[in-house]
């Protein structure tokens, strides 16, 4: 019965992570579409997309720097958002349904 409830916790903590996971990742790329039409900054849109973009967008912009002029970060961002989905969310489903005894077929 235990390994029940941890195995349906697994399940919930994957699922909710891979939706927030997806949320961010269109912010992050409505932020990356946005910078490209010069926005105002003032416009609370505009201050949100950049207070909770920013944060995770400014460390590897200055590993990546700007030497072609081209800011590459959002896209490394992204790819990281899908490893994290397509590995770490997809392990936990499996590790969940092995511990109910089920099969993922």
């Amino acid at each position: 019965m235990f390994i029940i409830i941890i195995a349906n916790l697994l399940l919930a903590v994957a699922n909710i992570l891979d939706v927030v996971l997806s949320v961010y990742m269109w912010i992050v790329i409505i932020a990356a579409l946005i910078s490209w039409v010069n926005p105002d900054p003032y416009n609370p849109i505009v201050r949100f997309l950049y207070a909770v973009t920013e944060p995770v967008l400014r460390p590897i912009r200055r590993l990546l720097g700007f030497r072609i002029g081209i800011d590459f970060s959002p896209m490394v961002v992204i790819l990281a958002i899908l490893f994290v989905k397509y590995f770490l969310i997809r392990s936990l489903i499996e590790l969940a349904y092995k511990l109910k005894g089920g099969s993922l077929i």
